[in-house]
């Protein structure tokens, strides 16, 4: 689907967090002719080896939220991320926002139910969520539209959120000098990838364009904001004429390089949650499963305690 994008050249305020454990952003976006402000893609902090979980990262977003007299309305995530565990269901119970991600999240949630032995009564349909955008859908935040472009690739229910003249569009292209997301998790495509990256250069050169990650290349300083039209003259990976199979070729290659997010086991089991942390069957307090080998190794039939 083509969207239609107004020439009328309105600019959101966008204010960044850093969540510097993951290398991600979190946004709070705000219509300052209505206070009116949306959240996107909020983090918890995650201590592994204390098996502790903070709030300090999202208290950081509510406290500028309150102290600044806004009303959040939305909770938006481009994804389920591997990186970081959502914050999303805690800022929902502190501020009312309602929470929303692309319709195809059921996708996900089929393929990690499995991994992670959730009961049949699990739903993976998305119903965690509030609402489920598909392409093209638009939903009003203030004086703005929202408008949701499903851009999958990375994962098979990735949305990217044209906001007046900003885009957020989390792991579908860092910064010019980093590339593009990988796209071998389960149900990625590095020709999906292409198309949408292609599908999002059609908007105008001068969108301001918000990643969710910057791993700074070469020491350079943190950055998160860049644009269309630098985006197509310099993103190394799909730059000017780079064609279809060459991009696909690179991103394949580069992908069988790499290890598995470190935070991939416990961050997707909340995440496909819309933020909220499951609870162990018997003791039903907050717990957290580390399924073996879910990514591949060694045959464990016999280390595997007696049945």
């Amino acid at each position: 689907m083509t969207t239609q994008i107004s020439e009328q050249t309105t600019s959101p305020h966008v204010k960044m967090f850093y969540h510097a454990q993951s290398s991600t952003f979190s946004y709070v976006v705000t219509d300052h002719a209505t206070n009116q402000c949306v959240v996107i893609d909020p983090c918890l902090d995650i201590d592994e080896a204390a098996g502790s979980i903070r709030t300090g990262s999202a208290r950081a977003i509510h406290e500028y939220i309150t102290d600044n007299e806004l009303t959040c309305s939305l909770i938006l995530e481009t994804h389920a991320h591997a990186d970081h565990l959502s914050a999303a269901h805690f800022l929902k119970n502190e501020l009312s926002g309602t929470t929303v991600i692309g319709r195809d999240i059921g996708k996900i949630q089929r393929v990690f139910a499995d991994i992670y032995s959730e009961p049949a009564d699990f739903a993976t349909n998305g119903e965690q969520f509030d609402i489920l955008l598909s392409d093209g859908e638009q939903l009003r935040f203030g004086t703005f539209e929202i408008t949701a472009m499903h851009v999958p690739g990375h994962t098979p229910a990735c949305m990217a959120y044209l906001i007046g003249d900003a885009v957020f569009v989390g792991d579908t292209l860092f910064m010019p000098d980093s590339g593009t997301a990988r796209c071998d998790f389960p149900g990625g495509d590095a020709r999906t990838l292409y198309q949408s990256i292609q599908r999002l250069f059609e908007l105008p050169e001068t969108t301001r364009v918000f990643v969710c990650h910057d791993y700074q290349p070469n020491g350079r300083a943190l950055a998160f904001e860049t644009t269309i039209g630098e985006q197509k003259a310099q993103n190394i990976h799909v730059k000017g004429s780079v064609s279809e199979d060459e991009f696909v070729s690179l991103r394949e290659s580069r992908d069988a390089q790499l290890s598995m997010p470190k935070l991939i086991l416990p961050s997707l089991q909340v995440n496909i949650r819309a933020g909220a942390l499951p609870v162990h069957p018997v003791t039903k307090k907050p717990f957290i499963t580390m399924p073996l080998n879910a990514f591949g190794g060694d045959n464990l039939d016999n280390i595997v305690e007696n049945q």
